[in-house]
């Protein structure tokens, strides 16, 4: 099937560039809203060329990506990352954000004890009765 005039459907392309793991979710991610070139779109069978820029919430990130080329297959991650240029890549995470809060860790060695366990437990807020 040729691609008409050189474009490619919204959800394979994200697909191919790896945002998605599965084109089914890359078609659902695009039903609930993506936009291209700050239109919104809810088909994932719309076309992208080269030089569009894409604007869509990946987990936590909204993430704002211009589309370099347009790919033939889902290759490599090298391959991938080929096909878009990020305009604004998403920030690294800080431990005191509150929704990335670590849990606390047994850090003796070995197999932690009936009384470790409690008191992990505890600290989670899963005391036992």
């Amino acid at each position: 099937m040729a691609d008409p005039a050189g474009k490619l459907r919204l959800d394979k392309w994200l697909w191919q560039a790896r945002f998605f793991k599965t084109r089914s979710l890359a078609a659902k991610a695009v039903t609930s809203g993506i936009r291209v070139n700050g239109q919104r779109i809810s088909k994932p069978a719309f076309c992208v060329a080269p030089g569009d820029v894409l604007t869509f919430s990946k987990e936590r990130d909204v993430r704002v990506i211009r589309v370099e080329a347009l790919g033939t297959r889902r290759g490599p991650a090298s391959e991938a990352q080929a096909l878009y240029t990020d305009l604004d890549p998403p920030q690294p995470r800080d431990a005191a954000d509150p929704g990335q809060a670590a849990a606390p860790k047994y850090d003796g060695g070995g197999r932690p004890t009936k009384r470790d366990r409690r008191r992990l437990d505890q600290t989670r807020g899963q005391a036992l009765e």
